[in-house]
């Protein structure tokens, strides 16, 4: 009965932080879309450097009230997340402005099999064919419904690759120092943000100045533009903390996977708020085709054998296998 009533508990909690992962991740974009559309402020990387302040200062308080204990992560893993977490935010930014925004998609959608080929390789785990044809079916639905002029250049290809890799490395590890340091997901951005938040705001105005040719300190600031930063700020504090519980729970494949239905979300409320041009029968197409890739990769995945991890070590009967083999972390934990 307990191992049971364990899993009663995990699904209502794993929906809650997809939930909260999803809501908070398109508010986030909505504004950030409203002030930098609207309001011309286009300071994206420093931007994300006060996401992290605001997310920094919530570890403050959360370590305050008893939320976040004292815990150990080694200087070098400290600086090889910060890399690649800041590379990727970059690296995103420079993609979306040297690159179609058809070729830009592609690129985000490479991150699957990215993911993929990391877990194969690093963490030894197997896939399904249903799994696999799932995860297929997702990346068809959402090319159809975002992507459409792809023009290719030499320096968005780079930019693009980098975006790509480096993204795919940054949600591993998260899943990966968690496991492998047993630090929790308040644990873990509690010895992240702060590192984050100093770095992006030393290289962000550069960073931003570079792509905009324009200074962020010069910027016409108002009542209304600082009221959005701020909003900015408060939302991208649980979107930072929903994805480290959420990659944390599962792993960074079914968090990009599952995640694209915000790419969804996010183009049914830019046709609600910003006009419904670009709104036809593939997108609508395309957009079904998705969200039945990612039900179907839901289902496929958590099946026994839909994702497991390969054991060398001893032999394990069939039975033991599906006792012990999820898609997890606790599960991968035990194995």
């Amino acid at each position: 009965m307990a191992p049971a009533s364990k899993s009663d508990r995990k699904a209502p909690l794993d929906a809650a932080a997809w939930m909260f992962n999803i809501l908070t991740s398109v508010g986030v974009i909505m504004v950030n879309k409203a002030l930098m559309a609207t309001h011309q402020f286009s300071f994206a990387t420093t931007l994300t450097g006060l996401h992290f302040v605001a997310t920094t200062l919530m570890t403050i308080v959360f370590k305050w009230l008893g939320y976040i204990q004292t815990s150990h992560l080694p200087l070098s893993e400290l600086i090889k997340y910060v890399f690649f977490a800041n590379l990727s935010i970059v690296g995103m930014n420079v993609s979306l402005m040297w690159n179609s925004v058809g070729f830009y998609q592609i690129a985000k959608l490479s991150m699957i099999p990215v993911s993929c080929l990391l877990e194969v390789v690093f963490d030894k785990i197997r896939y399904s064919r249903a799994t696999k044809l799932s995860i297929v079916v997702v990346l068809v639905g959402v090319a159809i419904c975002t992507v459409t002029d792809v023009s290719v250049n030499s320096r968005g290809l780079i930019a693009a690759t980098i975006a790509v890799w480096s993204t795919s490395l940054q949600q591993y590890y998260v899943h990966s120092l968690q496991k492998k340091y047993s630090l929790g997901s308040f644990n873990l951005i509690g010895h992240t943000a702060p590192a984050q938040a100093m770095s992006l705001l030393m290289l962000g105005p550069f960073v931003d100045y570079w792509l905009t040719s324009k200074r962020v300190d010069a910027f016409d600031y108002n009542v209304t533009v600082v009221f959005f930063i701020f909003l900015s700020c408060i939302i991208a504090v649980g979107t930072n903390l929903s994805q480290f519980i959420c990659i944390g729970r599962f792993t960074a494949v079914s968090f990009q996977v599952l995640g694209h239905m915000k790419t969804i979300l996010v183009l049914v409320l830019g046709f609600f708020l910003f006009g419904r041009e670009g709104l036809n029968l593939q997108v609508i197409f395309g957009m079904i085709l998705a969200v039945i890739g990612m039900l179907w990769y839901g289902n496929a995945s958590s099946k026994p054998g839909g994702k497991e991890r390969w054991s060398y070590s001893l032999p394990i009967d069939k039975s033991q296998k599906h006792g012990l083999l999820s898609e997890s972390g606790e599960h991968d934990g035990k194995v």
